[in-house]
């Protein structure tokens, strides 16, 4: 029995001594692959530059409708909120007392005419009295003084008539422009007109075309600047330039008008300059008073370099990207960006058009590591 047993463990001792030989074989360190990302090259597509900026609408026109003359409001001719065209008549004060004003000053008109023809028919008379030593030079005298009193008189009736025709004129108050008239402040029967200052009826506001105004800082001026004088343009050719306005609910910038005005000097107090566009406002869109977005095109390059933006990282020092070398390295670029155009974000410096930029797996990149760079379909 004993030497059966010794038989058995060292049977036992040589299948351990293989199993453990076999073990010392595969026990070697063998490195995880390189982890995945999908790279993709810079898109390269025309690019348009704006300037970009915050405005408010403002009318083209506004102006308080007030009564001119004094009397009581007889009749108003509109609807408060009314769209009116120019010289629709919008109220009346009593027309009575200023057209018989008309009426005496147009009598006193044609009496100074009369009294004038009959002063120059007399000094007519003694000029041929002197002429023939009828009369006397005194009297003469006393004939072109007459004459020339009636003319005088003459012309002060007919400035007399002019000013009662323009105040009975002024009992029609009537829209200078097209526009919206607001709600009337005054009611029918009213005195107005009769204090020294002069009496609001209400007010009327031009909609259609309408102002945008906004302000550029003077980074944005020495920018544009720059860019007008590679294009070899000069600031004063910017009027006309097509402006680009969007409400704060819109998506887009779906408003088109035109730069109007620019300010000859920049603000010392608040460092920016002052500009304004002009924009149809046909449907009434815009109304005074809206904040609105403003972008004006500055400039135009044929190849500008854009990545998706979420390719994008921020640290202390700013934005990168992360991008595969020809050794599949992983190294970090700083970038300067610009506008974000839908998903795409254009990349002013720091890349060049043939950098593989890491698109996806951005989390397993570590700079200074190699990676297993996949090219991102359609790339």
């Amino acid at each position: 029995m004993a030497s059966r047993s010794w038989t058995i463990l060292s049977v036992g001792a040589a299948a351990s001594a293989v199993l453990l030989a076999a073990c010392g074989q595969n026990n070697s360190y063998a490195p995880p692959p390189p982890p995945k990302v999908t790279v993709a090259l810079p898109v390269q597509q025309p690019l348009t530059r704006y300037f970009e900026a915050t405005g408010n609408a403002a009318a083209i026109n506004t102006a308080n409708l007030v009564a001119r003359v004094s009397g009581f409001l007889q009749e108003i001719s509109y609807k408060d909120g009314d769209a009116v065209k120019a010289g629709a008549a919008l109220f009346t004060i009593e027309p009575e007392p200023y057209q018989l004003k008309l009426e005496q000053a147009q009598a006193a008109e044609a009496g100074a005419q009369a009294t004038l023809k009959q002063t120059e028919a007399e000094y007519q008379r003694q000029v041929d009295l002197v002429a023939r030593a009828a009369a006397s030079k005194a009297t003469l005298d006393n004939a072109l003084a007459n004459r020339d009193s009636a003319a005088a008189k003459l012309k002060q009736a007919q400035v007399d008539t002019k000013q009662a025709a323009i105040n009975l004129g002024y009992t029609r108050v009537t829209a200078p422009f097209d526009g919206i008239v607001t709600a009337r402040q005054v009611s029918i029967g009213e005195l107005v007109g009769a204090g020294a200052t002069p009496s609001v009826l209400a007010t009327i506001v031009q909609l259609d075309p309408i102002y945008v105004n906004f302000t550029a800082t003077e980074t944005d001026v020495l920018r544009t600047r720059a860019d007008l004088a590679r294009r070899g343009l000069t600031a004063l050719e910017l009027k006309g330039t097509a402006v680009e306005i969007g409400l704060q609910t819109e998506n887009g910038y779906p408003h088109k008008g035109t730069l109007d005005y620019l300010a000859p000097t920049v603000s010392t107090t608040t460092g920016t300059l002052a500009l304004r566009a002009l924009l149809p406002n046909d449907a009434r869109v815009l109304l005074p008073g809206y904040f609105v977005r403003v972008r004006v095109p500055i400039g135009r390059e044929d190849s500008a370099l854009f990545v998706p933006d979420v390719a994008l990282g921020s640290d202390q020092g700013g934005r990168y990207v992360l991008v595969v070398n020809a050794d599949n390295v992983v190294e970090q670029r700083k970038v300067e960006i610009g506008p974000l155009i839908g998903d795409l974000r254009v990349i002013e410096k720091g890349i060049a058009k043939d950098d593989h930029v890491i698109v996806a797996g951005i989390l397993r990149a570590i700079p200074g590591q190699k990676v297993d760079p996949q090219m991102q379909a359609g790339h």
